[in-house]
């Protein structure tokens, strides 16, 4: 039988944290990752794992306080549910979920939700697997689809209006990002020092706190790019990727 770890305030220090495990360059990444998670987990937070070396774990919190530009009531939001690796095929990813539909459930919430893309995306869940659990499209911007499990008759979850624009003034690359994922740290200082070698204007807008979160003007999980005023993807850049896209 698979055994699972819940993360808490008193053993977060001493357990890894799933996604960028075993990567020196992407410590500082991690360090600022369970700061957030410190601070997330006063909020509800669950950030659950296989008790085992490895990329499997779900992560969710309620929708009014998760750092997404969607609204709802006692919902949970997932923002991530990962298995990778010789893990994968072996009803990790069925056990994880299950776990926070009978958590929602336990707890009398309406139900969960999360982002997916009619397409697989990086970064985002599969459609598919949410919906052999009875989950439903309930909201779409452009090929970006929000899913719901819903328990009982409330509302379900929208995305916010001001996410529906996927469109800003500014003209330069720019590049919205928080530190609720590890790897974006160290990809964030990279492209900064391509940038400044290539004369190539890069903005950079961290959302740090739930009110940019909830207000930002397109789909965001935790990145998302725009060039020429229009968005063009929620994937973590690097410099080889960046250097293709202004190409």
């Amino acid at each position: 039988m698979n055994e699972y770890i819940n993360l808490d305030e008193q053993n977060i220090e001493e357990e890894h944290i799933c996604c960028a495990i075993g990567d020196p360059k992407h410590q500082e990444g991690v360090d600022k990752k369970k700061e957030w998670l410190k601070a997330k987990i006063k909020d509800g937070l669950v950030f659950r794992k296989l008790n085992a070396r490895g990329k499997m774990f779900i992560e969710y919190e309620p929708v009014e306080t998760a750092w997404v530009p969607v609204s709802g009531n006692h919902y949970e939001y997932i923002y991530c549910l990962w298995v990778a690796g010789s893990f994968k095929g072996k009803g990790i990813g069925k056990e994880l979920l299950e776990y926070a539909i009978e958590d929602a459930k336990n707890k009398k919430m309406s139900g969960l939700c999360t982002i997916v893309g009619q397409k697989k995306k990086p970064f985002l869940g599969e459609k598919k697997f949410f919906e052999h659990f009875g989950f439903k499209v309930v909201d779409t911007i452009d090929d970006y689809e929000l899913l719901a499990l819903s328990f009982d008759d409330q509302e379900t979850p929208h995305f916010n209006e001001n996410a529906k624009k996927m469109k800003i003034d500014q003209k330069d690359f720019t590049i919205y990002y928080s530190n609720e994922c590890p790897y974006v740290e160290y990809e964030v200082k990279e492209l900064s020092e391509y940038a400044k070698q290539k004369n190539i204007k890069v903005t950079f807008i961290k959302i740090d706190s739930l009110e940019k979160a909830k207000n930002v003007p397109c789909i965001f999980h935790n990145w998302a790019n725009f060039y020429k005023g229009a968005f063009i993807s929620n994937t973590i850049l690097n410099a080889n990727a960046l250097e293709k896209l202004i190409k």
